[in-house]
């Protein structure tokens, strides 16, 4: 890369994964925007065809100082890369199927099932191998790089990354946070009459693990939200609150009515930082899980996935025929404002997953936690969040553990020690002990294609 006139050029980018499009595209709209940065950027994928296509649709931004190129190789796309990103898909949506909805014969529903309980736990057994292999190519093509990652179960894809290289510079990406920001931004309107903010105005300190965040404080110049957000609970609590055009959560399998984030907030006196249906799995199953219907906000479906993706194929050959047009949008990401920072061309705070270094003190070190961090020329500074407060850390440190414990399995290679790990889940405590062997063997069994590493 180069540096000239307060813009970087040369710039090499190595895409690991985005054959199912949506990231890839969301990084090509926001590098197009982009003015002081340019370079290459190398699209790799398991699926050659699909890293072809994204190649064609990157090239034909509009106003592009970016140009992708497909490669058959890791090592070709990621030798010399400045940068590392990471989103891929661990198996296909018919092994997501089972994760879902295979626990359902035993009583067991999951909202999202790709971060906790039993869904979350084998969908992290497919991808750790696979995070395994891309940080050894990492320690091998580009050890200095930044890597970033998109991919889900988001912890267990961080931790493994830093226990397969230790010296990776990796950290993880997700949005969830934000539209709790955007909710509290509502709530300054609904019962201030402020408008006109934006999300970066609301100031807040993020603790906990990823789709397990907490506020432990937020503000808005000298305004205390937390102050704000009660008389919000208090207003909305029973209606629940859904700004007009954000959907509805009966036909809007994204959607819900925040009454979850109200309830957490009235029981703890914290407010959760990511969205219901994630914010549900890590609970017990008897608090929102099995009536979700009441706490307004749906269990997502895989044969939704299966349709989206369906349509993004569909939308890949219109971009690439020119039957549809490319426009750029404001996505909300920030991966490319991260980027310029990094290479010094600003300076930012912004939520992440890294491993702990003592920015949340109640916590082991080494564990994978979601606080803000310092993006600033070359460096990446976690911001002291301190401790986890009293009445949530059973919470917090209990997904910690279990990620932990999803990590040991998984590095383990043998399934008979993953199913004591399995076993122990939270989610499956009802559960007698032979239904929970039952529902392990079927899970494994349905997506043993990508566990060929393991012994049985």
């Amino acid at each position: 890369m180069i540096y000239k006139n307060n813009s970087v050029k040369d710039l090499k980018i190595a895409y690991i994964g985005g054959g199912s499009r949506g990231w890839a595209w969301t990084l090509m709209n926001d590098l197009a925007k982009t003015e002081d940065l340019s370079g290459t950027v190398y699209l790799y994928d398991i699926d050659y065809e699909a890293a072809c296509h994204n190649e064609t649709i990157g090239n034909k931004f509009p106003g592009n100082n970016w140009s992708y190129r497909a490669v058959k190789t890791a090592a070709e796309a990621m030798t010399g890369a400045d940068f590392v990103i990471i989103s891929i898909l661990p198996g296909t949506f018919d092994e997501m199927e089972s994760d879902v909805h295979a626990p359902e014969k035993y009583g067991i529903y999951q909202s999202v099932g790709d971060t906790a309980g039993p869904g979350g736990f084998i969908r992290a057994l497919r991808t750790v191998p696979m995070m395994r292999e891309i940080a050894d190519n990492v320690r091998r093509y580009c050890p200095k790089a930044w890597v970033i990652n998109y991919t889900n179960p988001m912890s267990v894809s961080i931790g493994a990354l830093y226990r397969e290289f230790p010296e990776i510079r990796a950290y993880g990406c997700c949005h969830e946070v934000f539209g709790t920001q955007d909710l509290l931004m509502n709530a300054l309107e609904e019962m201030e009459g402020i408008t006109g903010i934006r999300r970066q105005n609301i100031a807040v300190n993020v603790v906990g693990v990823n789709h397990f965040t907490w506020f432990t404080s937020a503000h808005y110049q000298n305004r205390d939200l937390f102050e704000v957000f009660r008389r919000f609970v208090d207003k909305f609590y029973e209606s629940g609150y859904n700004k007009t055009g954000l959907g509805n959560w009966k036909n809007d399998f994204f959607s819900t009515d925040v009454r979850v984030r109200m309830d957490l907030f009235r029981r703890y006196g914290y407010v959760a930082a990511a969205g219901d249906r994630h914010l549900a799995e890590f609970m017990d199953f008897e608090d929102y899980l099995k009536d979700n219907q009441k706490w307004m906000f749906a269990l997502t479906p895989v044969c939704w996935r299966k349709e989206d993706l369906e349509n993004r194929l569909k939308r890949s050959a219109r971009l690439i025929s020119g039957e549809e047009e490319l426009k750029p949008v404001e996505t909300g990401e920030e991966g490319t404002l991260q980027i310029r920072a990094l290479l010094g061309l600003d300076t930012m705070v912004t939520n992440i997953n890294m491993p702990n270094r003592g920015q949340i003190s109640n916590l082991p070190r080494g564990v994978v936690v979601e606080c803000n961090a310092v993006f600033r020329d070359g460096s990446l500074i976690p911001v002291s969040a301190g401790e986890i407060p009293e009445s949530i850390y059973p919470l917090v440190s209990r997904a910690a553990r279990e990620n932990e414990a999803v990590l040991d399995a998984a590095f383990s290679l043998d399934l008979s020690y993953a199913y004591e790990k399995f076993a122990k889940l939270n989610m499956l405590k009802g559960l007698s002990e032979s239904d929970k062997k039952e529902l392990f063997d079927t899970m494994c069994k349905n997506t043993e294609k990508y566990l060929g590493a393991y012994r049985k």
